[in-house]
């Protein structure tokens, strides 16, 4: 692919991450102004809710109060993916990747900002009817894109597709 075009690529991810990241902020910042200090907003009765909540771990609650450790884990699956986005062909058929990878990074570094600034996450999407964890827009984009890239991976590429990731091991002699 010729440089300048690939430079306009990465240009294009970079925008579609920003704008993602300033989604996630903008809804996070429409969260403490308006839900802050009440009972939440209900959209469906006993079935969805905005809802504020201060998450000092990870999804689902997990490693509360790590924010050291979940920085770590956040900057290295942002290096990871990164990586990845570079190695994946400029194909059509991988287009589903590297946007999926945009995605991931968007709602790492969206999750990692809050972390920075106020040491927790502002979650606040609620389904009361199933009682699941209150999470936000990052978390969104970071869940369902893994849970899309494990399918793609599982049911769509073959394995020899997917060599530029994990390139095979040749043995002397063959």
């Amino acid at each position: 692919m010729e440089k300048k075009s690939k430079i306009k690529k990465y240009i294009l991810y970079l925008v579609t991450m920003l704008v993602l990241v300033g989604l996630d902020q903008l809804v996070k910042k429409l969260s403490v102004i308006y839900l802050k200090g009440n009972n939440g907003i209900t959209i469906i009765p006993n079935v969805f809710r905005l809802y504020y909540l201060e998450n000092q771990g990870a999804a689902f609650g997990v490693f509360q109060g790590q924010q050291a450790l979940l920085l770590i884990f956040t900057i290295i699956v942002l290096a990871g993916v990164a990586y990845l986005i570079t190695k994946v062909p400029e194909q059509k058929k991988y287009k589903p990747l590297i946007w999926f990878g945009v995605f991931i990074i968007a709602g790492a570094i969206g999750n990692m900002i809050d972390r920075l600034l106020y040491k927790y996450v502002v979650d606040m999407f609620y389904f009361e009817l199933i009682n699941f964890p209150v999470f936000n827009m990052a978390d969104c984009y970071v869940t369902v894109s893994f849970i899309v890239l494990f399918i793609l991976v599982l049911f769509v590429y073959k394995d020899d597709e997917l060599e530029f990731i994990f390139p095979k091991r040749h043995k002397k002699g063959e």
